[in-house]
């Protein structure tokens, strides 16, 4: 069970349960919830209020967790059927599937890496300008893990890919020559496949294999390399890789790369003796009328090195003069480096009628970069990876950037409840000071409002003290000789009733009498003794000859704050 398909599973289990829970009336979240909103903030609160913590609850722990489990479990389900509609034969998984041969554009760098030989050397490429410009040259000793920051992939790869290419020793594989009719790469494919079991020293279902298609000088033909080699040694090879950190993702031959770059003028064999990786064996190419006829491995032994060498390619002559090919003597080509060129130069010389021609070949550098270029670019490829590896080191990438996802969100959500609790520590701080600094503040503001409202009293006391007296004072003063005063009522410490009696003609007086006291001042103030819009205006009422009035007044008091 993959990761995705884990995590899918607890995010679907855990909604259905606690909605399980919820209509069972088991548990209810909702207080729980209400609590966290409020320590949460304001905000989160007032968002709970105005939701509803019911639906707050369904949303955050239902759906949110059965619909992302579900896109999960959806994203695994997919995956998990697109490997397992690959077909299962043997040979099918060996075979370089056509979707793979396509162009790949995208490729933004690649690696390429000689492990056979130490200490191994990585090579990495960019992609630029229609080809790859080496951009950094790394050599590891024995033991050492490879560069972690050249060789892995992150989630960079999405964008800018990355092509991690192995060369795979070349003295286990077998290659073998054949002419086909000329066809696209995937009937190419299916026409090797029917004379595989002719071709192969192996039986088919134990090895992996492959095609690298040349040019051929008829129109209607092709050149077809047929690469084969045993699953074993292939399982092995990649196993040590990955215990290197490289996960591959092209095995290549970089014999191919240096074959192809030979040019080839005249008839004969060329001998490539770097191009199997060892100083006692190299490859035989055997070209004639233009066309690749042969490719076969030259082995060192014994003490007369110069005559085994003599012996086999004599073999091989005969071999093409049976087959039709070999049509006049082969004259000899050996293309190889200074060094590699001094120790095989004096052996080939004795086998050799005409006289031998040295070719300098391809430095690692180039010969990698040839590789960079030709896996990275071309549909002929001869990649020998196995499918299964190929897909099982994509279900690990993918599976690395989720758990590096999910790490990451959970690192941000660490992070965030860390930050969350320092904020919320250093805000319960200045509350807690704000709190002693009211707690000591709270006896004198106490005190303050007690002597407040002892001062509103006394003032009180002082005003309504002379308060009747003034209000006397004014009605004495300012009453009409024809009035009489029948009533004089004080209460509610500020609110003065008069009434009484005045002639039918002299009715006019009271009016005015009204208007004075509403005006009246007491001696050396500015403000009036009453309000003058306070209380209520005169009334009257004819009784007999004479007419009843009453009105009220209040007093103008100055609040105490």
């Amino acid at each position: 069970m993959n990761v995705r398909r884990t995590i899918g599973l607890i995010l679907v289990v855990m909604g259905v349960a606690v909605a399980g829970l919820k209509l069972a009336k088991v548990y209810d979240p909702t207080p729980a919830l209400e609590r966290l909103s409020a320590k949460a903030g304001a905000k989160v609160s007032n968002f709970v209020k105005k939701a509803g913590p019911q639906y707050v609850m369904y949303v955050v722990l239902v759906a949110i967790p059965i619909v992302v489990g579900s896109i999960l479990l959806a994203a695994s389900e997919s995956k998990r059927r697109a490997e397992t509609t690959e077909p299962e034969q043997p040979t099918d998984s060996a075979v370089w599937k056509s979707q793979r041969a396509q162009k790949k554009s995208s490729i933004q760098s690649c690696n390429v890496l000689q492990a056979e030989i130490e200490p191994r050397q990585l090579w990495q490429f960019d992609a630029r300008n229609g080809g790859f410009i080496l951009n950094r040259q790394q050599t590891a000793p024995p033991g050492e893990p490879l560069p972690g920051r050249i060789v892995a992939k992150d989630w960079r790869s999405l964008v800018q890919r990355k092509l991690n290419v192995a060369w795979l020793p070349s003295e286990h594989v077998f290659l073998r020559v054949a002419q086909f009719p000329l066809s696209d790469f995937k009937e190419t494919l299916s026409m090797v496949e029917l004379q595989l079991e002719k071709l192969s020293p192996i039986p088919v279902a134990q090895i992996v294999w492959s095609i690298d298609v040349l040019p051929h000088p008829s129109g209607n033909m092709q050149t077809v390399i047929v690469l084969i080699v045993s699953r074993n040694i292939v399982e092995e090879f990649l196993g040590k890789l990955e215990g290197q950190g490289y996960l591959a993702d092209a095995l290549e031959l970089p014999v191919l790369d240096q074959l192809r770059a030979t040019s080839v003028s005249e008839d004969g064999v060329w001998i490539y003796p770097e191009g199997i990786g060892g100083k006692n064996a190299g490859l035989a190419a055997w070209w004639y009328g233009g066309v690749l006829q042969n490719l076969d491995l030259i082995t060192l032994s014994g003490d007369d090195k110069a005559g085994g060498i003599k012996e086999q390619l004599t073999q091989m002559a005969w071999a093409g003069e049976l087959e039709g090919w070999l049509t006049a003597p082969p004259r000899f080509h050996l293309v190889a480096s200074s060094p590699s060129a001094r120790d095989w130069e004096p052996l080939l010389q004795n086998s050799a009628d005409h006289s031998l021609q040295v070719i300098e070949g391809l430095p690692p550098a180039r010969l990698a970069a040839a590789t960079a270029q030709r896996a990275a670019q071309s549909a002929d490829s001869a990649n020998l990876l196995p499918a299964e590896f190929s897909t099982r080191y994509q279900q690990q990438f993918y599976d690395r950037l989720w758990m590096g996802l999910l790490f990451g969100a959970a690192g941000l959500y660490v992070v965030g409840v860390v930050i969350y609790m320092l904020f919320l520590g250093f805000k319960k701080f200045q509350a807690s000071g704000v709190e002693d600094k009211v707690a000591g503040l709270s006896l004198t503001y106490t005190n303050a409002i007690q002597l407040r409202e002892q001062f509103r009293v006394l003032k009180d006391r002082q005003e309504l003290k002379y308060a009747g007296l003034d209000s006397w004072k004014a009605v004495a003063e300012l009453l009409p000789v024809s009035a009489a005063l029948e009533g004089f009522t004080f209460s509610e410490g500020k609110r003065l009733s008069l009434n009484g009696t005045i002639p039918s003609d002299q009715v006019r007086q009271i009016l005015d009498f009204d208007a004075a006291l509403r005006k009246y001042k007491r001696p050396n103030e500015d403000e009036p003794l009453f309000d003058p819009f306070g209380g209520e205006a005169v009334s009257y009422q004819l009784l007999g000859g004479n007419y009843d009035w009453r009105l009220s007044l209040e007093l103008k008091r100055t609040e105490v704050r």
